[in-house]
């Protein structure tokens, strides 16, 4: 019979055994901990009369992405692309699956804000840092920001702050308000007559996605303002300024838009008829910096387009990334330290220089453009002056966002 003694001297070599192949697995479990790719989810709009605006930014990205060599911090970059379709349940499930299924480390893309709104609420429980190179909502500049969502675009009401600001400055006594109804379209008209004092003799909303405007034209005709003010993404915004000068409306009434209802992806389908347009912008193609002459020399060498301020913002996304990974070494799976990184914000942006507010949209300049014919003869925008110096958004105050 064996004794006690010998049983247990049998049974430590398959104790240390299971104990050697225990540190095996959970080297080989840590080490899986650390990347070795950088997955990003770029989801935006890509079919239908929004499409132009989720293509620039994808495009921008793009660049961004081939600019870095095609790795973020010295990581390889698995792009997945997706569309939203301009739909919220679309948005959200794709959302979900791009986080659960296919575990990606970061999120982008969103055009508009009804989107961004509907998927926000899953992608920061998922903890995974979503870099909006667009969607500004006011919820998330001022009490629903989160430390997982940041804007390297502007919030909504930025560029109509601007406008407004110079329709004031201008002496228009007498003005038509035209935006589609649903967040960034009343976040427009806020910031708009946050700094615009005159008088608002019709204030029109719009279904998100309307191409036909007989009614509203007929409705500004009949108030007979001095301006009007427009913000009209996409195709909405194409179809309004040929109906607005083949109605004869501009003859009499000047028109002035944000930077994203008078860009090169309007300009490009509209022409001549945008000749003298107003418009505010925090980028510009004609800005005068090295980051800014690459990217728009790259961008119409490898796509035969000028590139419009959505182009611009995918591009700084991707810039934005490639500097965070790198800050952190490569470690994104710490989650605190690759927030810092993105909130310091180290990286060359082509509209110069950059930073986060305390809500972690940009503190940024505004500028005044107008469209004309440039040297070549193309119908564009040129930038006239400044608006704005540091401009910060009106909702920071109201975050009380924790410093990571």
């Amino acid at each position: 019979m064996k004794t006690k003694r010998s049983m247990m001297m049998k049974l430590v070599p398959a104790a240390l055994n299971s104990a050697a192949m225990a540190c095996v697995l959970l080297g080989a479990s840590g080490s899986a901990l650390a990347a070795d790719k950088v997955k990003v989810g770029l989801l935006s709009t890509l079919s239908g009369p929004g499409a132009g605006l989720g293509v620039d930014i994808r495009d921008g990205f793009q660049l961004g992405l081939k600019h870095a060599g095609g790795k973020f911090g010295g990581l390889p970059v698995e792009l997945i692309t997706a569309d939203d379709q301009q739909n919220p349940e679309v948005a959200k499930q794709t959302s979900d699956r791009l986080i659960k299924r296919d575990k990606v480390d970061f999120m982008t893309g969103i055009v508009f804000s009804n989107l961004m709104l509907a998927v926000g609420p899953s992608v920061f429980e998922s903890k995974t840092p979503y870099i909006s190179a667009n969607a500004g909502p006011s919820q998330y500049a001022g009490e629903q920001c989160n430390p997982y969502f940041f804007n390297v675009a502007w919030q909504n009401d930025n560029l109509h702050e601007a406008v407004g600001k110079t329709v004031m400055d201008k002496g228009f006594k007498k003005l038509v308000l035209l935006a589609p109804n649903y967040p960034a379209g009343k976040d427009a008209l806020t910031g708009f007559k946050r700094f615009y004092k005159g008088a608002v003799v019709e204030e029109i909303y719009t279904k998100l996605g309307q191409l036909d405007y007989a009614a509203e034209l007929a409705q500004a005709r009949a108030a007979k303002p001095d301006a009007m003010y427009i913000f009209l993404p996409g195709g909405m915004g194409i179809n309004f300024i040929k109906q607005f000068v083949g109605a004869g409306l501009s003859k009499d009434v000047t028109l002035f838009g944000p930077g994203f209802s008078a860009d090169e992806d309007v300009i490009k389908a509209v022409g001549e008829p945008m000749l003298g347009m107003f418009n505010s912008s925090h980028w510009a193609h004609d800005m005068d910096n090295a980051a800014n002459k690459k990217f728009v020399a790259d961008f119409q060498k490898d796509y035969g387009r000028l590139p419009s301020l959505y182009a611009s913002q995918g591009y700084d996304a991707a810039l934005l990334m490639n500097a965070a990974v790198r800050d952190v070494k490569g470690k994104i799976e710490d989650k605190d330290a690759l927030l810092k990184a993105i909130k310091a914000a180290k990286f060359e942006s082509v509209r110069g220089a950059f930073k986060f507010n305390n809500n972690q949209y940009p503190i940024q300049d505004y500028y005044l453009r107008v469209i004309g014919k440039d040297a070549q003869g193309r119908v564009t925008n040129k930038t006239l002056g400044k608006i704005f110096s540091n401009h910060a958004d009106a909702y920071a105050a109201s975050c009380k966002m924790a410093a990571k």
